[in-house]
C-alpha cells in the first residue's frame, strides 16, 4: 500500500509554496508550515526579505544533497561559504501569529516535532551539529538520507521543512555538476525565491 500523502497544497487551503529560480533552471517546493511552523516561518521571512537572492550553492554532492543559504556564498569562491547565517532579529510565526527570535548568529530553535524523514526531494535544515544552530542554510536531499533524521540514532539531527513538488530534474542536475571540494566549479546562483499561498 502506498504511503498516504500528508501534504496540504495551497489549492486545498494548506501550505505555501516556494519557487526557486536558479541559473540552472527552476524548481518548486511545498513548505511545511503546518508541521514545523518556526522553521517554515523563518525560511519564508528570509525569502520575502530577499536574503537568498544572489547566493550560490556552496556544497553539492551527487547521490547525497545540495546545500545552500550561506550569505558568504554570494561570492561563489568564498572560503567562508558554509559558515554564515542571517542577522539576529525577530520574525512572525505564520501559524500562531506570535514572534520568534533569531539569536547567536541568526540561529532558530530546533523544531524536532514532525517525523518527516530526509527522503529524496525533501528540504532540511543544516546546522553545525550543536543544538539550536540552524539559521538560513538548508539542503535538498537527492537520496534517501534517513540517517540525518532528528529521530534517528545517529549524531546528525536535521528537521525536514518542505518537499520538491516540481523540477526535481533540476535539483538532480545541480547535484551532478563538476565540483572542487564539493563546491561547483561553475557557480550556480539563486536569482530569486518567490513564496505563494500565504
Amino acid at each position: 500500500m502506498a504511503a498516504r500523502d500528508r501534504s496540504r497544497s495551497p489549492k486545498r487551503g494548506g501550505n505555501p509554496t516556494a519557487k526557486f529560480e536558479t541559473s540552472m533552471g527552476d524548481f518548486e517546493a511545498e513548505v511545511y508550515l503546518d508541521r514545523v511552523p518556526i522553521t517554515a516561518s523563518s525560511f519564508i521571512d528570509l525569502c520575502k526579505s530577499g536574503f537568498y537572492e544572489g547566493v550560490h550553492f556552496h556544497r553539492v554532492i551527487p547521490g547525497f544533497m545540495n546545500q545552500f543559504g550561506c550569505p558568504h556564498a554570494k561570492d561563489p569562491k568564498s572560503r567562508r561559504a558554509g559558515t554564515g547565517g542571517p542577522p539576529d532579529g525577530t520574525f512572525k510565526n505564520l501559524k500562531t501569529g506570535g514572534t520568534e527570535k533569531r539569536t547567536g548568529g541568526g540561529n532558530i530553535k530546533d523544531e524536532n516535532i514532525s517525523r518527516d524523514t530526509n527522503a529524496a526531494g525533501t528540504l532540511s535544515m543544516a546546522n553545525t551539529g550543536s543544538p539550536n544552530s540552524g539559521g538560513s542554510q538548508f539542503f535538498i536531499n537527492v537520496a534517501d538520507n534517513k540517517n540525518l533524521d532528528w529521530f534517528s540514532p545517529g549524531q546528525s539531527k536535521h528537521p525536514v521543512f518542505g518537499k520538491i513538488i516540481s523540477g526535481m530534474d533540476v535539483v538532480i542536475a545541480i547535484s551532478k555538476v563538476k565540483t572542487s571540494n564539493d563546491n561547483p566549479v561553475k557557480p550556480i546562483r539563486m536569482n530569486r525565491i518567490t513564496i505563494s499561498g500565504i
